[in-house]
């Protein structure tokens, strides 16, 4: 490989890259959500009645795309909401077709994801569940209950469309339970959608409504990636140069985070050893990918060094460790980033709020922070961040 460029003007033109990249998928997101809020508003309408009666949202898909249906699933079970519900959701990306067969029942929600083509296998479990009177999203497709066209022929724009679509579904069914059009109030949820309030309004009304707020939660979105473009993208340039640079010492990069940041980690990675066509394959692992050696070390020591034990097993000079935290402040990232510096890695970490603890002592070289207090749009820009990277290797490899 040749040598990686250093100089000023090189990094300049990397950073107007990166920058120009993050600006594309703003367009690209408005178009698609600006034609889409309205059918999104009746799905979630749709998903919230079918929870009450006790359906179970199934989500599956291969390879990358696996990832999303580990992150809608943790999303509905874990709620980043105090106090919201925990709602039925499993991924069953593992063996889709059988398990369908064996448990899926009439109210539940079958939610396939796949490439902007498509997956023929998908859209086939997709079937056996219309066919058993479930509910069905096709991500895309043509067929189901929810089906959409993939917006873009690019495999991680089209992506991140789909991360904030299911972001904004499993918003909205919370507004939706709780609205009093289903016999609760608006709880806790009231900040997400101020106009919905305590009086019982008609389902048109809210569906229009809604509809309007969920274009405005990507407005806000895109705000928050043009931020990001004009206040990080020199780091995020220095990040993609350095991960090369690893990578072209015989490095591998370990990635590491919790809950929808453990979906990521485990994406990036994916990202990197199964690309898509065109990009050459980068050594990486994720350490969420792991749940025998999680759970053994959570059972056995504890929550806060589940990712600090599988780095000192996993790691090796050259490598480079990357957390991704959405808060800056997770303990079992924070301790694996402190191990990594014991053992001279180089490190990296994708931030939320204010970069947290991580950022204020120092634990990350290559820092990179979405300033937001709200996690599903510092999701939703982490994932084009570490896209944008994973494309920015191939293109310095190239050069």
């Amino acid at each position: 490989m040749p040598s990686c460029p250093t100089d000023k003007l090189y990094m300049t033109s990397l950073a107007k890259r990166v920058a120009d990249r993050l600006l594309e998928r703003n367009q690209l997101c408005e178009e698609f959500f600006a034609r889409e809020a309205s059918r999104l508003a009746r799905a979630s309408r749709e998903m919230a009645d079918r929870f009450l009666r006790g359906g179970r949202l199934l989500a599956f898909g291969r390879g990358p795309y696996a990832t999303d249906a580990q992150h809608v699933s943790v999303e509905f079970v874990h709620p980043v909401i105090v106090g919201k519900r925990a709602l039925p959701a499993l991924d069953l990306s593992l063996a889709f077709r059988p398990w369908l067969e064996a448990i899926l029942c009439a109210d539940d929600m079958a939610m396939g994801f796949g490439p902007p083509e498509g997956d023929p296998d998908v859209w086939s479990a997709l079937e056996l569940a219309r066919a058993r009177r479930a509910m069905t999203f096709a991500l895309p497709g043509l067929e189901g209950d929810y089906a959409v066209a993939a917006h873009t022929e690019h495999p991680f724009i089209h992506q991140e469309i789909v991360e904030m679509l299911y972001h904004v579904l499993w918003e909205t069914v919370h507004v939706f339970f709780e609205h009093r059009e289903l016999g609760l109030d608006t709880g806790d949820a009231g900040f997400l959608y101020p106009f919905l309030g305590q009086q019982k309004q008609p389902t048109d009304d809210v569906l229009d409504e809604v509809a309007a707020s969920i274009r405005l939660k990507v407005q806000d979105d895109a705000s928050l990636r043009a931020q990001v473009a004009a206040e990080q993208a020199e780091a995020i340039g220095a990040t993609a140069r350095a991960m090369w640079q690893c990578v072209q010492r015989g490095g591998k990069l370990i990635l590491f985070g919790n809950g929808g940041s453990a979906t990521d980690a485990n994406d990036w990675a994916l990202d990197c050893v199964w690309p898509p066509a065109g990009y050459r394959p980068i050594p990486a692992v994720s350490l969420a990918l792991e749940p025998a050696n999680i759970t053994a070390v959570a059972n056995d020591v504890g929550t806060d060094v589940i990712f600090l034990r599988q780095l000192i097993a996993q790691a090796r000079p050259g490598d480079m460790a990357v957390g991704i935290s959405t808060s800056g402040g997770s303990r079992n990232i924070l301790m694996a980033l402190e191990e990594a510096r014991k053992r001279k890695l180089t490190t990296v970490a994708l931030l939320g709020y204010d970069g947290g603890e991580v950022l204020r002592r120092g634990l990350a070289d290559f820092p990179i922070v979405v300033r937001s207090d709200y996690i599903p749009r510092i999701q939703e820009v982490q994932a084009s961040i570490y896209h944008i990277v994973r494309e920015a290797l191939d293109a310095i490899a190239r050069e």
